[in-house]
């Protein structure tokens, strides 16, 4: 996630039903990056490309770390285009750059999951109860969240020092740090979706939606971590 409001002043003048347009057009976005997010982990699945990366893995933590960094880089290369780039083509495969990055992290998790029964389909559940919830109260509320940005920017640098030492030292993030950081993926749902409904440019629709694809993920990605440490432990 990054900072990108902007000014009202566009949205006040083009009026209501243009930024209703502009909505319909992002969530429309989100739906196809959510859709080829899902055909893209079935397809890294069944070819076993996640099991030769957890082999990687297995073998050195710093692959883990390399293939991190490089999807940071991704990350912010895809946010950064989306941001700034007029073309609705370019804004496009900015968003599809990142869903597949995103679907190659996801590649080894999805592999050790799928050896726990029912792991995988709870965690996408109850992600999609987590977001449609966070959704409707961002619209509901009518509370501009735009203020969480700053303590989601401290909270992200607090949560990658901490992934970062656990790779480098080999300590385990328990399960406390995966309930923390949906609470951290649920605040950024907030502050995308208040972006999108008040200030996010209206010719960037891919863009938005790239932003909020994220924000959805990372809530994917630690409810799955916690939904299988919960299990382990048991």
């Amino acid at each position: 996630m990054s900072e990108f409001l902007s000014s009202v002043g566009e949205a006040q003048e083009a009026g209501g039903v243009t930024r209703a347009r502009f909505i319909v057009k992002t969530y429309a976005y989100l739906s196809g990056a959510i859709l080829a997010f899902a055909l893209l982990s079935f397809v890294l699945y069944f070819s076993g490309f996640g099991v030769v990366m957890l082999s990687l893995m297995g073998k050195s933590q710093f692959v883990w770390l390399l293939l991190l960094g490089g999807f940071m880089v991704v990350g912010w290369l895809a946010s950064s285009i989306a941001d700034k780039a007029e073309s609705n083509t370019v804004q496009t495969s900015a968003l599809g750059c990142y869903v597949l990055a995103w679907a190659i992290m996801f590649s080894p998790l999805f592999v050790i999951a799928a050896h726990m029964p029912g792991v995988i389909p709870i965690a996408v559940f109850a992600t999609a109860l987590l977001v449609g919830g966070l959704t409707w109260t961002a619209i509901s509320s009518k509370k501009d969240f735009s203020f969480l940005g700053g303590m989601l920017r401290i909270g992200g640098l607090i949560a990658l020092g901490a992934i970062v030492a656990s790779i480098v030292f080999g300590f385990s993030l328990g399960i406390w740090f995966s309930a923390v950081m949906i609470l951290f993926a649920g605040g950024c749902i907030l502050y995308d979706t208040s972006a999108i409904l008040r200030h996010y440019p209206l010719d960037r629709p891919a863009g938005a939606a790239l932003h909020l694809f994220a924000s959805v993920a990372l809530m994917l990605w630690y409810v799955l971590r916690f939904v299988m440490q919960f299990i382990g432990d048991d």
